[in-house]
């Protein structure tokens, strides 16, 4: 059974057009390895520049798997020059019933 999750990136200082670039080929990669599914992958885009993204995994194996597979590693290693990953609870947006986010394409 896939899992669905929200993950979140708070760009570095100066960071956010790197972010931006990386994002572009996150799910890919996760999909190439076999990891994620074929389900479309929304990214949006908070006021202070955070970007959400919900995606899902294939499977928990899955998710526990990226955590030895050296491609995820490697692109790992990139986003964490970048940007921090935080909760979604950290977004000021996410405090509102309905949220609102840019979308990004």
């Amino acid at each position: 059974m896939g899992r669905i999750v929200i993950a979140v990136y708070k760009p570095k200082a100066g960071m956010v057009a790197e972010l931006k670039e990386l994002m572009k080929t996150h799910v890919s990669i996760l999909r190439s390895e076999g990891l994620v599914t074929d389900r479309e992958a929304i990214m949006m885009q908070a006021l202070d520049g955070t970007i959400i993204e919900v995606f899902e995994w294939v499977s928990k194996a899955a998710i526990e798997s990226a955590h030895q597979n050296p491609a995820v590693l490697a692109m790992w290693q990139k986003y964490s020059a970048v940007c921090d990953y935080t909760p979604i609870s950290q977004v000021s947006e996410s405090q509102q019933i309905f949220s609102e986010f840019t979308p990004i394409s």
